[in-house]
């Protein structure tokens, strides 16, 4: 597994040093990872967001769209809470649809420019700056709770994540949440033939990890297996109703990093999590 987003740390980002598979803590994924996407906020918007759109909902790569797959249900007067939300083009889709919303997202600069599709669309988004693992909101304040490739990924207690959105979503309330599948892992991050080839352990849990000359990671990413994300889910007393693993639709040929047609028609890339809070005498 290598990290290949097409983006790279801007001009006034750390050298990097070293890259490889290497363990990498909560506090030093948390300080990398704000670091690496406050530099390429800017960058990434530009090259990925004709594909994201100023307001659609879109769950990967492959272009479902929760218009399409409605993995929340009905949202419309729903409280709904999207967790790394980046520029909040999820979110503004959940404000058109008549959801009310909020949003957050560990980067200043991913906010930002949430900011500013605010003034493009005219559909505000309410915004904090917070950490997944601690989410600054009541118990049971929200009836559902979404992520579309947002901090999961890059936080080292994905567990604590998941314990907190529980705790966040009232009875009865539905977590959906999409990954990178997490068989990519064993594979290249290449969008070619390469990427079909085997070269790691899917059973490796150790992060991706680039480390800068100063010695200190700018950019974590982790990795868990499918049954790893089953039992973080059931583990915070969640149950796991689906998983939706979407195939490459025809006539889809964008590239994004290792996501191509040529490994999207043969093994999956996303995997999303649809997940629900037992109501009131319901087994969990």
């Amino acid at each position: 597994m290598t990290h290949d987003s097409g983006l790279a740390p801007g001009p006034a980002g750390p050298e990097v040093a070293s890259v490889g598979r290497t363990d990498c803590d909560e506090p030093a994924s948390r300080w990398a990872n704000r670091g690496w996407w406050d530099r390429v906020a800017a960058e990434y918007q530009a090259e990925h967001g004709a594909f994201l759109g100023d307001a659609e909902f879109v769950w990967g790569p492959e272009g479902l769209s929760e218009a399409t797959a409605g993995l929340l249900g009905p949202v419309a007067g729903r409280r709904v809470l999207e967790i790394g939300c980046g520029a909040a083009q999820c979110a503004r889709w959940l404000v058109g649809a008549g959801a009310q919303v909020a949003a957050l997202d560990l980067s200043i600069e991913q906010l930002r420019h949430s900011r500013a599709l605010d003034r493009r669309t005219g559909v505000s988004v309410p915004v904090v700056q917070a950490d997944a693992g601690a989410l600054p909101f009541a118990d049971a304040s929200f009836d559902l709770a979404c992520s579309a490739y947002g901090a999961l990924p890059f936080v080292a207690d994905s567990a604590r994540v998941m314990r907190e959105v529980a705790r966040v979503l009232r009875p009865g309330g539905r977590w959906v949440f999409s990954v990178t599948h997490p068989i990519r892992w064993a594979l290249p991050d290449d969008p070619g033939p390469d990427g079909l080839v085997v070269r790691d352990s899917y059973f490796d849990r150790r992060p991706y990890v680039e480390t800068g000359t100063n010695g200190r990671p700018v950019y974590a990413e982790h990795h868990r297996t499918l049954g790893d994300r089953v039992r973080e889910i059931v583990g915070a007393g969640l149950t796991l109703v689906d998983l939706v693993e979407p195939e490459w639709p025809d006539g889809h040929e964008r590239v994004w990093g290792g996501w191509s047609p040529l490994r999207g028609r043969l093994i999956p890339g996303t995997a999303i999590f649809c997940c629900t809070k037992p109501g009131p005498g319901e087994p969990a």
